[in-house]
């Protein structure tokens, strides 16, 4: 069934031009409602809850008036589940990471606005990692992870007194070393805006080192 779900035929057809253009353009197919609670630009990224339904378009690019409810809308939610799901090692970003990432791209946006609040954030591809790290000193099986990074694609809703509610797309890298505990460890964040996951991931290597200084290579 996918986004949509129960078809609805309505009363009637909505007269908005904007609507009826977009159905032109799509003859055949269908046109989505997007409700305006939640997002301002509809030609931005938009979330999957945000979208109210869709409108199905006729050969000759004219709507039907059949309309198609998608039962996921309502107010957008976090989504961690691409930097959850595959199978890498992400306890250096302790015991919650979707959490931990969170906190982190939020205060990259506060250091910009103190106000900025989040109010939704959605991973859109699977992260970048890199880890590096050394040989157990006495089990050479044994390899002690002394640094790791990752670079993560997001869109997310962050909200200021000034500026209101603004929809932003990106990347945002964290970078850690001295995970072994030799010395005091070290984290740095990066956010990226209108930036894509290979421009960010091709960097991963330079900003652990950035943080680090100097050290073995990292590893894959």
């Amino acid at each position: 069934m996918g986004l949509f779900g129960w078809r609805d035929r309505r009363k009637g057809i909505p007269n908005d031009p904007a609507l009826r253009a977009a159905a032109a353009e799509n003859p055949g197919g269908s046109v989505a409602e997007i409700d305006r609670t939640y997002i301002d630009d509809p030609d931005g990224y938009v979330p999957a809850e945000a979208i109210v339904g869709a409108w199905t378009v006729d050969d000759r690019g004219k709507l039907t008036g059949e309309f198609r409810v998608n039962p996921r809308h309502g107010a957008p939610r976090d989504d961690f589940t691409r930097l959850t799901e595959p199978d890498h090692w992400l306890g250096w970003l302790g015991d919650d990471p979707a959490a931990a990432v969170r906190r982190g791209i939020e205060d990259s946006l506060r250091a910009q606005v103190a106000d900025a609040a989040v109010e939704w954030i959605k991973v859109l591809d699977t992260p970048h990692f890199l880890t590096g790290g050394h040989p157990h000193v006495e089990r050479d099986e044994l390899l002690l992870i002394n640094r790791a990074a990752l670079a993560l694609p997001f869109a997310l809703s962050v909200r200021t007194a000034q500026h209101g509610r603004s929809v932003l797309v990106g990347t945002f890298t964290w970078a850690a070393v001295n995970l072994a505990g030799r010395r005091d460890r070290r984290d740095r964040h990066w956010l990226d805006l209108g930036v894509g996951l290979d421009w960010a991931g091709a960097r991963l290597e330079e900003r652990i080192y950035e943080v680090d200084g100097a050290g073995d290579d990292p590893g894959e």
